[in-house]
């Protein structure tokens, strides 16, 4: 959808809740004269006609020969009733009750679309539902696109972009903590922010304009506007554009994959990430032939948590390409967990895999709950290549790591020092501390990864690219008046800073951006 498309004469429906078995469904409807459309189908239409906004209407959505001024043979529906209802040649009334629903009437302009809506409430039976939406196309409605009642909301001044993109953030989230950051720019923070980094700018350039038209005797052009707001909004526009490689965790989430020999522990731990029974668990060796993936969440950080066949030499086909999917799926991954049966202990393959690993690695002893063991410092274990081997041997040393310490010994990918944990599925021993490595891997390097939002943060690429833009308008502006540059100079790209700035909001957006963003939500919404 785009600002060119936008016709609020044409109303529009749409079903605005999962197709599935539920104590409820919604059809949402919205435009001009949408109010009267659905009149022409419901038992009360005058309730409904004269019902002031934000008020429910109980009654049933009947399906009935359309009536209009214009149809003399059939009487208006008048107080909530048909005074006399069109029979068939059988004596039997032609209507066909639907549901028993409640109307959610809102009149423009304070609906969340800013025209006329109506969300019709009814029992939540995919059979319903349908039924109900295929009435309202009947009736005159034509089917919604894409995120084009918040396009709606977009172009009547209902919201902004940076609210509008958090809608689909809050739809998408995977935790609690991604929910709750998408809550934040829903609830205005983002857009605050850069408000706020505008207003600096804004007042700037009066103080520029200002001098423009009435010059001084200034020794050079720095000394003719205070830098001071220019210097601030160039810090925050930083801490903006830092704040990305975060939110994109917390939205994208992570791939975590377990690998390892067959009867590692691999389907016990990945049952005790997700605390259900996922992965069928075996003392036979080969179980898992294929990878199985579930979303989980890792102290608030959204994962893709995949189970892996055993890696060995098999003469088993089936097997065997489980073993390649593995090993495809590992190079992708954003950590790896490498588990290791502690009452075996390390063997050449295990070696083999720990020192060609270039992915972020994380050696898991499983079975801590049996008796005995063989569990043992990697550094003692693994012959890795010179110029590291010390570097290892003081991360891991002799003893496991404590927690909280992946954060600090994490190092670039293809150079990465593997970190030591010891577990148990069973008993849930040492996931926690498990878990803080990860934790720490993921968010190494990244400014402000806890969990406690102090500031806005951006919630897309789209948005940090304007940002960037934005930032390095501002930079340009200050080189500009270091190097005696005239102030129509700064002047042009303060303006080009406010106009980047307007793109994080929308205020000048491209028609091809808008038609972009709304094309990626969900078809109700």
């Amino acid at each position: 959808m785009t600002p060119n498309q936008y016709t609020p004469e044409e109303p529009i429906s749409s079903i605005a809740t999962a197709l599935a078995p539920a104590a409820l469904g919604i059809v949402r409807v919205s435009g001009k004269g949408c109010i009267e459309l659905v009149s022409r189908v419901f038992s009360r239409p005058k309730a409904l006609l004269e019902a002031p906004g934000n008020t429910l209407v109980y009654g049933w959505i009947i399906d009935c020969p359309v009536r209009t001024d214009k149809d003399k043979s059939h009487p208006e529906l008048v107080s909530g009733s048909i005074l006399e209802k069109p029979r068939n040649k059988f004596g039997v009334t032609d209507d066909i009750k639907i549901d028993e629903v409640m109307l959610a009437v809102y009149r423009a302009p304070k609906s969340f679309t800013g025209e006329d809506m109506v969300e019709i409430f009814c029992h939540g039976g995919p059979a319903v539902v349908m039924a109900i939406q295929n009435l309202m196309l009947k009736i005159g409605f034509r089917q919604a696109n894409r995120g084009e009642y918040t396009f709606r909301a977009f172009i009547n001044g209902k919201t902004d972009l940076t609210k509008a993109e958090a809608i689909k953030e809050i739809i998408d989230s995977h935790t609690d903590v991604s929910r709750s950051h998408a809550a934040g720019r829903l609830a205005g923070s983002l857009f605050e922010e850069i408000d706020s980094i505008k207003k600096l700018i804004v007042d700037t350039l009066a103080v520029i304009e200002v001098e423009i038209e009435y010059p001084e005797d200034e020794e050079t052009i720095a000394d003719s506007f205070d830098r001071k707001d220019i210097e601030t909004a160039l810090k925050r526009l930083q801490a903006l554009k830092d704040s990305w490689r975060g939110e994109k965790l917390y939205q994208d989430g992570a791939r975590v994959v377990l690998a390892g020999r067959t009867n590692a522990g691999k389907s016990s731990l990945f049952n005790a990430i997700l605390k259900e029974e996922r992965a069928i668990v075996s003392d036979i060796e080969g179980t898992t032939r294929d990878w199985l993936e579930s979303w989980a969440s890792i102290n608030g950080i959204p994962v893709r948590l995949f189970d892996t066949a055993g890696l060995r030499q098999t003469s088993d086909v089936i097997e065997a390409q489980g073993v390649e999917i593995s090993r495809s799926l590992v190079q992708d991954a954003d950590v790896v967990l490498y588990l290791v049966d502690s009452q075996t202990g390390l063997n050449y393959e295990d070696r083999d895999f720990i020192e060609n690993c270039k992915e972020p690695l994380i050696v898991v002893y499983t079975k801590a709950d049996k008796d005995g063991g063989v569990v043992r410092s990697l550094a003692r274990t693994i012959e890795f290549p010179s110029e590291t081997r010390g570097e290892i041997t003081g991360v891991l040393g002799a003893e496991p790591l404590g927690e909280g310490v992946a954060s600090n010994e994490v190092r670039a990918r293809g150079s990465l020092s593997p970190l030591y944990c010891k577990i148990s599925s069973k008993t849930g021993e040492g996931l926690s501390d498990l878990f803080e490595k990860i934790y720490g891997i993921l968010t190494a390097g990244i400014a402000g990864s806890s969990t406690e939002r102090t500031q806005a943060g951006l919630g897309s690429a789209r948005q940090k690219e304007a940002v960037s833009a934005a930032l390095e308008s501002v930079q340009h502006a200050l080189v500009s008046a270091d190097d005696n540059f005239t102030l129509d100079a700064v002047v042009q790209d303060l303006e080009d800073a406010l106009d980047a700035l307007g793109e994080v909001t929308g205020d000048v957006t491209p028609d091809d951006v808008l038609g972009s963003i709304f094309a990626n939500f969900c078809v109700g919404k």
